[in-house]
């Protein structure tokens, strides 16, 4: 399992290795012993599937706030989507900053998304399947969101903005300037 870095502090690229052979492949997608070795211990505690029909789907930008805050490991087992991460940290040198990754089925990568950040994706596909693990149970009170296509933040879905499919909640999410963040910058160096 190769582990890397991003631009944002503890935001992980994942690639678990994979065995192929005539009927198709074989992969390990998550080993706690592994990815305590690269420095993540995390007790994951909920699984999430999503199904998305329509290309063009956004899901986000959501967090859940403490004490409720949860760590996410993301995978896309059918289609393709452009998962979007967002530093809303207090205080970070990244603070409104955003990182993004293609992740398909045929690709395998997954994202290690940590506490203090937005999370997003957009269908690239149709019939997109995405699965994430949560190191927190989902509390409906916790739950916040902001617009995904919030102009201070110009984040590059890779899909047209204006015919986005939206939840209800997401259509209404708050815009990034008039955004609190419970989340707060621990400096770690």
């Amino acid at each position: 399992m190769s582990v890397t870095p991003t631009a944002l502090e503890g935001v992980m690229l994942i690639e678990p290795r994979r065995f192929s052979d005539l009927r198709g492949y074989f992969s390990e997608t998550w080993n706690r012993r592994a990815l305590r070795e690269a420095g993540l211990d995390i007790d994951f505690c909920q699984d999430n599937h999503s199904f998305s029909a329509d290309m063009g789907t956004v899901r986000g930008l959501h967090f859940q706030a403490p004490p409720a805050a949860q760590d996410k490991l993301v995978r896309v087992v059918r289609g393709s989507v452009m998962d979007v991460v967002v530093d809303i940290r207090v205080g970070s040198p990244t603070f409104g900053q955003w990182i993004s990754e293609e992740l398909s089925a045929e690709n395998g990568l997954q994202l290690l998304i940590p506490k203090g950040y937005l999370h997003g994706f957009a269908t690239l596909t149709p019939d997109c399947e995405v699965l994430y693990k949560c190191s927190d149970y989902y509390m409906p009170s916790a739950e916040g969101s902001v617009r995904f296509d919030d102009p201070d933040l110009a984040i590059e879905w890779g899909v047209p903005m204006e015919s986005a499919v939206l939840s209800e909640k997401d259509a209404v999410a708050q815009n990034f300037a008039s955004f609190e963040s419970p989340f707060r910058y621990e400096d770690r160096t």
